[in-house]
């Protein structure tokens, strides 16, 4: 019988996973299909009790649902908890299981760029909740100095304040930061600032870049935001938002099947849908 997977969100139009995940169903012999499923947050107990019931095997969970979901779900990955979100659900003999693969997949895409991340001054722009998974990712897996600056100090010291992995982490604000850019080896930008309407923006100024840093935008449309363009004028190596989500749509892939999929495929259709190279 085929297996059925899902992507959950709203809006869901826009999402790629579908295209992706089908092809690698294709390309490694694998009887199933992914199918992408616009739930409103009022439906949304409703759809996860669904897919239960009819077996899905696992599903993809998108905005606004990845901390709602996890009082449906039957246990939830001990990462995934800390951060508070779950984009990922697999099905384990009728037991749906929550995992977040977003951290873990930006870890992995930035050390097939970048190796040498290891122990790197870091610093993170944003505290929401892309910030929230890389740093506690980061702080777990690759334990570094990694400091946090937001516009709003306040929401940065918290977010340090409730990762449950040992870092000596500071809060800064926009402008702190700027002022001592110098002192980091990686940028994380994991804030809006860089997409339509606000193209022309940048969440900081990159006048005191170090040399030869690692700057990354977890924004992959544009596939080269204002924020980099100026990094890389800058002579700083960069890296867009397309390897989290190829890395993380791998790690799902993984989770469900047992196959750690071919990422260079998984980029190549990724960048085909977004029409660029």
């Amino acid at each position: 019988m085929k297996k059925l997977y899902a992507v959950i969100g709203d809006p869901i139009g826009h999402s790629m996973s579908p295209t992706m995940h089908n092809d690698l169903f294709s390309f490694y012999g694998i009887d199933a299909q992914y199918l992408p499923f616009q739930v409103k947050p009022e439906n949304l107990e409703a759809a996860v009790y669904g897919f239960k019931a009819i077996g899905a095997s696992g599903f993809n969970v998108t905005v606004p649902h990845k901390s709602d979901i996890i009082q449906y779900l039957d246990e939830v990955d001990e990462l995934a908890a800390s951060i508070g979100a779950v984009n990922t659900v697999v099905n384990r003999e009728g037991r749906l299981v929550g995992y977040n693969t977003d951290g873990p997949g930006f870890l992995k895409g930035l050390t097939a760029h970048y190796p040498q991340a290891a122990g790197k001054k870091v610093l993170i722009i944003g505290a929401g909740g892309a910030a929230r998974a890389i740093y506690f990712t980061l702080a777990k897996e690759n334990p570094a100095a990694i400091d946090i600056a937001n516009r709003t100090v306040d929401k940065a010291q918290k977010l340090i304040e409730e990762c449950p992995y040992t870092n000596e982490s500071r809060a800064y604000s926009l402008y702190e930061a700027e002022s001592q850019l110098e002192n980091y080896d990686l940028i994380i930008q994991t804030t809006m600032i860089g997409m339509a309407p606000k193209l022309a923006e940048q969440p900081l100024d990159l006048v005191n870049l170090k040399q030869q840093a690692m700057v990354c935008d977890i924004i992959y449309n544009p596939l080269e935001t204002q924020f980099l363009r100026y990094a890389k004028q800058k002579g700083a190596m960069i890296q867009n938002g397309i390897d989290m989500f190829v890395f993380q749509g791998a790690l799902a892939f993984e989770k469900w099947t047992g196959i750690f999929p071919d990422t260079t495929r998984m980029r190549e259709i990724v960048l085909k849908q977004l029409g660029g190279k």
